[in-house]
């Protein structure tokens, strides 16, 4: 099976920027995306032969996460059941008979880290969310996470040390999920690969010159890591400030 992730930074301007036709191209199973930036009804996007789900952010134009999946799941759930986290659409859930497959969209700490008290307590909400799935069945989560876990995942991690994504407080938390039973596939697979990012600043002409943050991730329950075949950045789609990943499971 094949999935992708790609927080997309506006749903509606990155369909201006050829996202039907990597939509396409990919040819996933299923394809997940992160900030949409819209509300119901404001986008006429429905792929042919996928299940759409959606989650809206209460505020307008913010956040916001979908899902497009080709086989049906038996359940669908919407936010982790914490009114405090679930009002900006920021994860959705399908429940398959092996696995659960979760989409989220990482709250950031923004600037002067205004948020990260908030994060702190959204990271532990959202970890025991997923240690509960994974009691159950396998876990596959996806999506923008908003943090450089080492600093082999971002190209000037001494300068931003402490910055918002790359702080010790969210590093420590990534690691927790990990220490949680959860294993970084793409890092799993290619330990020592410098270079690799998936956001690029719009300023500066970051893009052009590769100076980046590996912030967007598959993850997987760690007995699931043996069925993982490939785990890749798509730095040459273009069309947002991200780029998608993708996974392979050999199910």
């Amino acid at each position: 099976m094949k999935f992708v992730s790609w927080n997309v930074n506006g749903l509606r301007a990155c369909v201006d920027k050829g996202f039907a036709q990597a939509f396409e191209a990919a040819d996933a199973d299923i394809f997940c995306v992160q900030e949409t930036k819209l509300q119901q009804g404001q986008i006429d996007f429905a792929p042919q032969g996928y299940c759409a789900y959606w989650n809206y952010a209460v505020k307008k134009g913010y956040s916001g996460t979908a899902v497009f999946a080709r086989r049906e799941p038996e359940r669908v759930d919407y936010g982790l059941g914490i009114p405090e986290h679930d009002q900006e659409g920021r994860v959705i859930t399908l429940a398959y008979p092996e696995f659960y497959f979760v989409c989220v969209y990482t709250p950031n700490a923004q600037s002067e880290l205004q948020r990260l008290a908030y994060r702190m307590t959204w990271e532990d909400d959202f970890r025991a969310y997923l240690m509960r799935l994974d009691q159950d069945k396998p876990v596959i989560v996806c999506g923008d996470l908003n943090v450089a876990h080492q600093e082999i995942d971002l190209k000037n991690p001494k300068q931003n040390r402490g910055s918002a994504g790359f702080t010790d407080q969210e590093r420590g938390k990534f690691g927790e999920l990990l220490d949680a039973g959860f294993s970084d596939t793409f890092r799993a697979l290619h330990p020592d690969t410098v270079s690799a990012y998936s956001w690029w600043s719009y300023r500066f002409k970051a893009r052009q010159r590769n100076t980046g943050w590996r912030i967007d991730y598959f993850l997987v329950s760690r007995r699931l890591l043996p069925h993982v075949t490939d785990a890749a950045i798509h730095a040459d789609v273009l069309g947002s400030d991200h780029c998608p990943v993708s996974l392979t499971l050999d199910l």
